[in-house]
């Protein structure tokens, strides 16, 4: 992980099946990352980088000139039930340095 300033309450965005996020965020947990997996556990997201030389994952895009990403999830949200709509969340993040991987919290508060 780098000496990145992040928020001291750091949120990712959810809106239309997306995960948005920061630049100081990608910069602080996934520096040079271009793939991630995203994973239920116990009822949380977890945002898992993958190595570069991996293949498969959600491409992280970048979303403006400011650097912000974006992960297309539709599929796996609708998969697990999550209601998709035009409402932006902003759910609080954690990271979790046992499983090597941004957990989003309360995302899935919101099921159909």
């Amino acid at each position: 992980m780098s000496d990145v300033d992040i928020p001291s309450r750091p949120t990712v965005t959810v809106a239309r099946g997306n995960l948005y996020l920061a630049r100081e965020l990608c910069d602080a947990y996934f520096p040079g990352t271009n793939s991630v997996a995203l994973l239920e556990r116990e009822g949380c997201l977890l945002i898992v980088p993958l190595i570069a030389e991996s293949s498969g994952g959600l491409l992280l895009k970048v979303r403006n000139a400011r650097g912000d990403r974006m992960l297309h999830a539709q599929e796996f949200f609708r998969a697990r039930g999550y209601v998709e709509d035009d409402e932006e969340r902003n759910c609080p993040v954690l990271w979790r340095a046992e499983v090597a991987a941004l957990e989003i919290m309360g995302i899935f508060a919101t099921k159909m």
